[in-house]
């Protein structure tokens, strides 16, 4: 009659339930993939600059009478612009020496003369110096949490037309003066509102816990605050699966931590071998992997091992999964093996000697029961914690000693500007529907 629990057999592994602290999965940002990006944000900022709003402003001087209004940036050279990493803080975004064209509506009351039209200003000098401080927020997500800004114009000068050329030129420095301070007033409040409120919604689109199928989740969030040096940034990330029905039940991570030692490529990845058995231990957590096994599947030496008391004495020193990954967009796709199983008995080195033969047939069993039913999920893939319209591509892996790498290149197939739209009108939609 004998049939048995699958689950019986993984209490083999010595599966032990704590909250693992150490990272499993450690993402590395180069200055290759630094300046990818720096193409978006330079678009994205020179957007921000041309929707800022300038106050009209009005007055007087002798018997002139003067308006200004409809202030528009219309046109932000930002060929000298770089965006670097700030050790120990963030990312430093610059402009130096820039220059910068406005336009104005004109309302000029010169004694009974009154003459209106358009003027055509260029700003020269611009100098922005912007540091966006990065840190992990109380959700464990990235976060810009400070934004420092500095932000001047040299000088600037407007192109007259009309019958009173000779007298506006006259009065040019006065007008010029008041709108360069308009202007100087708000570019940082536009940059601080554009980091603080617009990017950080980009990088909530970040999960930090996400489900992998309707049995097991997986958990990204930041242990510590980024780690940025002047060529790249490191981040690390929990890395580790858990049973959705029961979240806080996991491994103890005591595997080792995974390094990234190149900066050639525009991202680097890498996993422990904590991520692969983490998932495996939260399939079986769920009850996913229950199964019966026939016992005439079995040898007679293992069927009466799961049999007898001895079972409970019998614990694991060493397993390992070997990974095989595939990689698709921001998925992960991962197709387990077990590389190596071994037992022995806690209670003598001679009942250790006598479980040396049943290894080879527990690990086929485990081979053709368990791996199976596990692989079936995992090869669907499993996201990595990327923003909202970014996607891994050219990738190349390389195998370790206890955990793998991936170097690729990073692709937007959506800009910042749409992520972030498109995120107002998920909220939007969302507030709506519970207000209703």
């Amino acid at each position: 009659m004998a049939a048995w629990l699958l689950s019986s057999i993984l209490l083999l592994l010595g599966l032990h339930t704590a909250l693992g602290t150490k990272p499993a999965c450690r993402i590395r940002i180069t200055s290759p993939g630094l300046q990818l990006l720096r193409s978006e944000a330079l678009k994205f900022v020179a957007e921000e600059l041309e929707n800022i709003s300038i106050a009209d402003f009005t007055g007087k001087e002798g018997p002139l009478h003067y308006s200004i209004s409809g202030v528009q940036i219309t046109d932000l050279d930002l060929s000298t612009a770089s965006l670097s990493f700030r050790p120990d803080a963030g990312l430093q975004f610059e402009v130096k020496n820039s220059s910068i064209s406005v336009t104005f509506h004109r309302d000029m009351l010169y004694w009974l003369i009154q003459d209106i039209g358009q003027i055509n200003a260029s700003a020269e000098g611009a100098n922005i110096w912007t540091v966006l401080n990065l840190s992990k927020s109380q959700h464990g997500q990235l976060r810009i949490s400070k934004v420092s800004c500095t932000a001047s114009i040299a000088r600037m000068h407007a192109k007259f037309t009309g019958s009173f050329r000779g007298f506006y030129e006259l009065v040019s420095s006065l007008l010029m003066t008041g709108l360069r301070f308009l202007i100087n007033q708000q570019i940082c409040p536009a940059l601080e509102h554009s980091a603080l409120v617009l990017l950080n919604s980009l990088l909530a689109t970040v999960p930090v816990r996400m489900s992998v199928d309707p049995f097991v989740g997986i958990d990204y969030s930041f242990l510590s605050d980024p780690d940025v040096k002047a060529d790249w940034m490191d981040m690390e990330f929990k890395g580790m699966f858990y049973p959705v029905d029961s979240e806080n039940d996991t491994l103890v991570n005591n595997a080792i931590v995974p390094l990234v030692k190149s900066s050639q490529r525009m991202v680097y990845i890498s996993v422990s071998e904590y991520f692969f058995d983490s998932a495996m231990y939260s399939y079986y957590k769920a009850g996913v992997l229950k199964t019966e096994i026939p016992e005439s599947k079995m040898s007679v030496d293992l069927a009466y091992l799961l049999r007898t008391t001895f079972f409970g004495a019998i614990i694991l020193l060493e397993s390992r999964l070997n990974a095989k990954v595939s990689l698709k967009g921001k998925k992960l796709g991962m197709k387990l093996d077990l590389k190596r199983f071994r037992m022995h008995s806690s209670k003598s080195t001679l009942e250790s000697l006598a479980l040396i033969p049943l290894q080879t047939p527990m690990k086929a069993l485990l081979h053709f029961t368990v791996m199976p039913i596990i692989n079936a999920r995992t090869l669907e893939g499993v996201q990595i914690p990327l923003p909202e319209g970014i996607d891994l591509i050219n990738e190349t892996m390389r195998n370790h000693m206890g955990f793998l790498s991936i170097g690729a290149d990073l692709h937007f197939y959506k800009g910042l500007r749409e992520v972030i739209n498109m995120n107002k009108q998920i909220l939007s939609s969302s507030n709506t529907t519970v207000s209703n």
